[in-house]
C-alpha cells in the first residue's frame, strides 16, 4: 500500500498579508473624527483653538434644531445649531454651544459644515483634488494635521 503525502510550501510575505487581510474582521464604526480648523476659534481671553473632534451625527442631531425658534425665524441658523450639537470639543473648550460656532470665522464654518456633509454623507474626510501647476489628480484629508504629517 502507498501513501501520498502533499507539504505545502511555506507562504511568502505577500501571501500570508493576502491572507490575513482577507480574514480580518472589518473596521469598527468610527463615530469621532478630529479636525483642524483654517482659522481658529478665539475664545474671551483670545486663546486660539483650531484642534477639535465631531462626531457622527444621529437623526436627533437633525431633527431638533427644526423646533428651534432661531432655526424657524431665520432658516440659515439651522447649520449653527446643528454643528453645535455634533462638534464636541474646540481646542480646549468642550462646552460647544451655538454661540461658540456663530463667533466663528466664515470660513471655519464653512470648513465645518462641509465636514460635516463629508463625515455624515460619504463616511470619511478624504477628498479628491488636482494640483493646478500639473493637474496631478492626488487625496487629501480634510481632517487636517500638521504639514508632513500623514
Amino acid at each position: 500500500m502507498r501513501r501520498t503525502v502533499q507539504f505545502q510550501a511555506p507562504e511568502r510575505g505577500a501571501e500570508r498579508e493576502s491572507r490575513q487581510r482577507e480574514t480580518r474582521q472589518p473596521e469598527p464604526l468610527r463615530t469621532e473624527f478630529g479636525f483642524e480648523l483654517p482659522r481658529g476659534y478665539v475664545d474671551e481671553s483670545g486663546t486660539v483653538h483650531r484642534s477639535g473632534v465631531m462626531r457622527l451625527a444621529t437623526a436627533r442631531d437633525e431633527l431638533v434644531p427644526l423646533r428651534d425658534d432661531r432655526v424657524r425665524e431665520n432658516s440659515a441658523y439651522l447649520s449653527v445649531v446643528l454643528i453645535s450639537r455634533v462638534v464636541t470639543r474646540i481646542g480646549t473648550v468642550e462646552d460647544i454651544h451655538p454661540g461658540v460656532i456663530e463667533d466663528l470665522f466664515a470660513s471655519d464654518l464653512a470648513f465645518l459644515q462641509d465636514f460635516y456633509r463629508r463625515i455624515n454623507a460619504e463616511g470619511h474626510t478624504r477628498a479628491a483634488v488636482n494640483c493646478p501647476s500639473c493637474n496631478e489628480e492626488f487625496t487629501v484629508d480634510l481632517a487636517g494635521g500638521r504639514l508632513g504629517e500623514s
